[in-house]
């Protein structure tokens, strides 16, 4: 279980990671290791327990949109983290969605290769 939460903060902290370096607006500002490590272990918490409740109360603007709504959730997960971490700028909301885009690309592929 303790294996499991450091290879998930380690994905978000790499994905925070290429996410910065590829998005246009979504800055991090000192590279440092430990920021990264701070930001994908308070991304993991955010998701862990914000995410499941906006999910709840809104089911039904998930359902009609067909999942599309998700997007939404997760734009709003990334805005939680630019508040809680000071060194991650995110300008913008298109800023936000490209790098939810990456992020959840990153995490999809290196969270699939490292399930059991």
């Amino acid at each position: 279980m303790l294996t499991k939460l450091i290879i998930q903060i380690l994905t978000n902290a790499v994905a925070i990671y290429i996410a910065a370096k590829v998005v246009n607006g979504f800055t991090l500002e000192g590279d440092s290791f430990v920021t990264l490590l701070t930001a994908g272990f308070i991304f993991g918490m955010i998701n862990f327990f914000i995410k499941p409740v906006l999910k709840l109360i809104s089911v039904p603007l998930i359902l009609f949109t067909l999942g599309l709504f998700t997007i939404v959730i997760n734009i709003v997960m990334l805005l939680l983290l630019d508040y809680f971490v000071p060194e991650i700028i995110i300008s913008g909301i298109g800023a936000a969605f490209w790098g939810t885009l990456v992020i959840s690309a990153v995490n999809f592929f290196v969270g699939g290769a490292t399930k059991k």
